[in-house]
């Protein structure tokens, strides 16, 4: 079911409408905020894994990690994202007890397909390990690492239950606070018990099951004072229809992590077969992902709450407003992402020297990546007023991007090793824009003019010229780092007169 036929929207002024909306959108991106800020404390694991045991372990943790997130969107099956969507639907019209039926489906639905996925996984990977000439230690990391299918897909419905009933707060508790937390405190035990080679795996197992259940526990209290059932909700036609709306979705959700993860994934297999792929480098090259990651998770603090906000408004017929949003939105990103990026390419290498002298070298392919992420950051905003309406497109969008993600990453990896892999990322993802701004512009008919996007831009380009003069008089530590500064401080100045006074009024 992919678009419902909209119900006529009362005649008003856009921009009035528009400002209605502000106030939720605000508080929402808020919430948001502060649950991704927190959710970064993850990265104290990542920090005393590089620190404690090297940048091999982590290596072989970063490969193992990027296959398991790839097979847990199939685990998912992509109701993380299109559970939002129906009970944010069902929401809008009062049916409470449309919704409750709607989280016990997807409930249960994750936890079995979970443990049907990783049960296959493990048996296939121990089966045909040699045979497709995989290294022992990467097969035994990623069997263990398999077993936290369930976990994260616990935490990702129902923490998109939460978001599809507006509340944004769950994702600070569940995600923010305690999956960093379990996860530091269980590598800490399980390190102390002598479990060094698979401690990072075993933490991740212990972070993502207490991530699930604190999630699980805070959607089920949006549902404490719904009646168990209801005889006008028919459990087999809402499953029926939720699976039939999230097959696309769970496709183009496991192309995109593909797409994402296939170049740590890759240079796993090109281990010792490309120049300059070892372990160590894998390592280094996961570090450099893991920050530049921080990008993506920028949108974090706008979708969970544009997406059932747009999915109203386009359900109503009210797309002028929907396309208003999406513009001042798409704006705000640009100002947060792009000194961002430019900090990490002017700075990458001593932002890495916090993990050691050897991660260093990963400056340059931090800088790549850094745009890569950034790229699929903003584009995310139109993938998500894709999905509402026509899933099928981001499918079709995936499916291009992944076959030149593929393309890219098996011609350049083997001839330029880990850089290779960063321009290999970085590539499908501009494609990947490319395709979301066409369809956009000339499917949804929504316009984008240049005056949303120009402001950013303008001074991030400004910005950038005593950034550079910094770098030309000043060498090594000082010089990337007073870059930075100038970068900031100068965009900040112009952030300050051109950006609108609120994001979303």
């Amino acid at each position: 079911m992919e678009s419902t036929v909209p119900v006529a929207a009362p005649i008003l002024d856009v921009s009035s409408r528009v400002g209605d909306t502000g106030a939720e959108l605000k508080r929402g991106a808020f919430l948001n905020t502060i649950a991704l800020l927190t959710s970064n404390f993850i990265g104290v694991f990542t920090f005393l894994v590089a620190r404690l045991l090297g940048p091999a372990v982590l290596g072989l943790f970063s490969v193992a990690w990027a296959t398991t997130d790839v097979i847990s969107k199939i685990a998912v099956l992509g109701l993380d994202n299109s559970i939002t969507t129906f009970i944010a639907r069902s929401e809008a019209v009062g049916d409470r007890a449309r919704s409750r039926a709607l989280f016990r489906i997807a409930i249960a639905v994750v936890l079995a397909q979970s443990a049907v996925i990783a049960a296959l996984v493990i048996a296939v990977i121990h089966i045909f390990g040699d045979r497709l000439r995989l290294h022992p230690d990467m097969v035994s990391a990623l069997a263990v690492l398999l077993c936290a299918l369930p976990g994260i897909g616990l935490y990702r419905v129902c923490t998109s239950v939460s978001r599809g009933m507006k509340v944004m707060k769950h994702d600070i508790y569940s995600r923010g606070m305690t999956e960093p937390i379990a996860t530091t405190i269980a590598f800490l035990v399980v390190l102390a018990l002598g479990f060094r080679k698979f401690a990072p795996e075993l933490a991740v197992i212990g972070g993502t099951a207490a991530s699930g259940v604190v999630a699980l526990a805070l959607a089920a209290k949006l549902f404490r004072h719904v009646p168990a059932q209801s005889d006008s909700v028919s459990f087999r036609q809402e499953t029926r229809q939720l699976l039939s709306y999230t097959a696309p979705i769970s496709v183009y959700q496991l192309l995109n992590a593909f797409i994402f993860r296939l170049d740590v994934i890759m240079l796993g297999f090109f281990i010792g077969r490309a120049p300059g792929v070892t372990l160590a480098t894998v390592g280094v090259y996961g570090v450099v992902v893991d920050l530049a990651n921080g990008l993506r998770k920028v949108n974090q603090a706008f979708i969970p709450i544009f997406m059932p906000v747009v999915a109203e408004m386009t359900h109503t017929g009210d797309h002028e407003r929907a396309a208003a949003t999406y513009g001042r939105l798409a704006q705000w990103m640009l100002w947060i992402l792009l000194p961002l990026v430019a900090i990490m390419a002017l700075a990458g290498p001593t932002i890495l020297l916090i993990f050691g002298p050897a991660f260093r070298q990963g400056g340059v392919w931090l800088g790549i990546v850094a745009v890569a992420c950034a790229t699929n950051a903003f584009v995310a905003l139109g993938e998500t007023v894709i999905m509402v309406q026509r899933p099928r497109l981001n499918l079709l969008h995936s499916s291009i991007t992944c076959a030149v993600a593929i393309g890219a990453n098996l011609w350049l990896i083997p001839r330029f090793g880990v850089m290779g892999a960063a321009f290999g990322i970085l590539l499908p993802y501009l494609v990947q824009g490319i395709l979301r701004n066409t369809a956009m512009r000339f499917v949804f008919k929504w316009r984008n003019p240049w005056s949303d996007f120009a402001p950013p831009v303008i001074a991030g380009i400004i910005a950038i010229f005593p950034a550079l003069l910094c770098l030309a008089l000043l060498k090594g530590v000082a010089g990337q780092v007073t870059a930075a500064a100038a970068f900031a401080i100068t965009f900040a100045i112009q952030w300050k007169y051109r950006a609108p006074s609120a994001p979303l009024v």
